[in-house]
């Protein structure tokens, strides 16, 4: 168990984490379509009290990504936390405004409305995956910080944003932009397969249908564009002496070299097409989401994985190119990692716990009689 393995464990971990979150972002994505699912209150209602029994694993699973990177590669938590504030402040917001949406939308005393807590959800719906997908969008186009080890034992910082916008400047790119704008086409799809899996009412079910016509169309677009631009740009390579170096068709090269990676990315895309356009297709058909959301996790996993290992800066710095880090430079102790190693056999009972809590929500299809009941949102 070299350190050189315990990077890479970690850095599939923290993958498979950010494949999960893009996933469970159907929450969001169902949220989005509030108001062109629902038509009348308690359509909407159903809709809210649909993604209301599955939110806080979306809002766990998005803080033990957090943490995990936080644990294992701590340069890029004070990197991209720390300077990108703005950034994840926005989408922690968001996200705040979500939980409070849920809760308080049909107290007694709420003088707002249960309409304008619900905008906040569709707000939260949008601007979460949006954000989050053009971060991710970053560790193939770059950020704009500084690393300076040495200015630890002088300032006590190390890293730094280059300029003031506090990470808003990665919006001014427009691929970062296309890819946000494809995951929220993405969450969005994985809303509509959701709540046509988990809604027992027919009208909404169609209108989810055709509103998943609408985004897939808009996702493959912008996906498989942003696709073409990373294959075919180029990439930050690690050298033999560990400088960072461009290296043309750097992606590409990863995609071929990492070849079940690349089997994985396929056997994803495949997955998620079958569902998504069985689920089009057959009206008898309400499962998609399931293979959709299996094929969701291999392609990010994939996508993560081609730009952390061989020999990939994964979080490349466009304002100092040696800045940029990788699996070597910005990880923790090898006794750190070693630790959580053991820690991290935990996981596949937290799994199994998630998969127990989903199947005891899910025995009953929600329908309009649940809403009348003391637990509804």
């Amino acid at each position: 168990m070299t350190y050189e393995f315990l990077q890479q464990y970690w850095w599939f971990l923290v993958s498979l984490l950010g494949a999960l979150l893009v996933f469970l972002m159907f929450v969001q994505g169902a949220n989005a379509l509030i108001f062109k699912l629902g038509k009348t209150e308690e359509e909407c209602r159903l809709v809210v009290n649909s993604t209301g029994r599955k939110w806080e694993f979306t809002f766990t699973t998005l803080v033990t990504f957090g943490g995990a990177f936080f644990a294992s590669f701590p340069l890029f938590y004070s990197t991209s936390f720390g300077g990108a504030y703005w950034l994840w402040m926005i989408i922690l917001f968001s996200f705040v405004l979500q939980a409070v949406s849920y809760e308080f939308q049909n107290k007694l005393g709420n003088i707002f409305g249960p309409l304008v807590f619900q905008s906040f959800l569709v707000i939260n719906g949008i601007v979460g995956p949006l954000l989050l997908g053009g971060a991710v969008a970053t560790f193939f186009e770059g950020s704009n910080f500084i690393v300076e080890k040495d200015g630890f034992l002088s300032a006590g910082v190390i890293s730094h944003w280059a300029n003031a916008s506090c990470g808003l400047d990665a919006l001014l790119c427009v691929w970062v932009l296309v890819l946000g704008l494809a995951v929220a086409c993405l969450a969005q799809t994985l809303g509509a397969l959701y709540i046509i899996n988990n809604v027992n009412d027919e009208t909404i079910r169609s209108r989810a249908r055709q509103s998943l016509v609408r985004s897939l169309a808009a996702f493959l677009l912008l996906f498989l564009t942003y696709l073409w631009h990373v294959v075919t740009k180029d990439g930050y390579a690690v050298a033999a002496d560990g400088t960072i170096v461009m290296e043309p068709y750097k992606y590409l090269n990863n995609l071929l070299a990492l070849w079940p990676v690349t089997v994985l990315l396929l056997v994803g895309v495949v997955l998620y097409l079958y569902g998504t356009v069985r689920t089009i297709l057959s009206k008898a058909f309400i499962c998609g989401i399931w293979s959709s959301g299996i094929g969701v996790v291999l392609v990010v996993l994939s996508l993560l994985l081609v730009v952390g290992y061989n020999n990939t800066a994964y979080y490349p710095s466009t304002a100092d190119l040696q800045s940029s880090l990788t699996l070597a430079n910005s990880c923790s102790s090898e006794f750190t990692l070693k630790t959580m190693f053991y820690v991290s056999f935990l996981v596949p009972f937290v799994l199994a716990y998630i998969f127990y809590a989903w199947y005891a929500i899910d025995k009953k299809k929600l329908d309009k009689e649940e809403i009348k009941t003391d637990h509804a949102y």
